[in-house]
């Protein structure tokens, strides 16, 4: 059995590539892309809940965010209730700019999955899970 490390870490090589590659003339990176994809899969979301849902720390999100409304992709309020919290949506071009970029992505994947039939797609999705869950009840 290969080595479970040097799979896994060129698996995650290939599809983080494909995502910069995919990303960078958008002027993105990959973790811009990942908060627009919770914007939009929430349609709103307290920039405190990215902090949970991204890899990096609140100061970072700030940055992001901030830079992301700056370009126009995202829009923020203040919620009445507690001037404290920001929501964020998408805007409508954040919205399509996040739309295109996954249709981009999906071609990306499809790249990767070429020759895999759905069979073997769905035991790669079944296994990845399983290892995740184990990876998680660890923790």
């Amino acid at each position: 059995m290969p080595d479970l490390v040097r799979v896994v870490s060129s698996l995650a090589n290939a599809v983080q590539k494909g995502i910069s590659i995919v990303v960078t003339p958008y002027d993105l990176t990959t973790l811009d892309v990942q908060l627009l994809m919770i914007c939009m899969e929430m349609r709103e979301c307290a920039a405190t809940q990215l902090a949970q849902l991204l890899p990096t720390d609140a100061s970072r999100i700030s940055r992001l965010v901030t830079d992301l409304a700056n370009k126009g992709l995202l829009r923020r309020r203040r919620l009445r209730s507690d001037r404290r919290v920001v929501m964020l949506r998408l805007s409508p071009a954040g919205q399509e700019l996040t739309e295109e970029v996954i249709r981009r992505m999906q071609e990306h994947y499809e790249t990767l999955l070429a020759g895999l039939g759905a069979r073997e797609r769905r035991a790669f999705l079944r296994s990845s899970l399983k290892i995740v869950a184990n990876y998680e009840a660890t923790q």
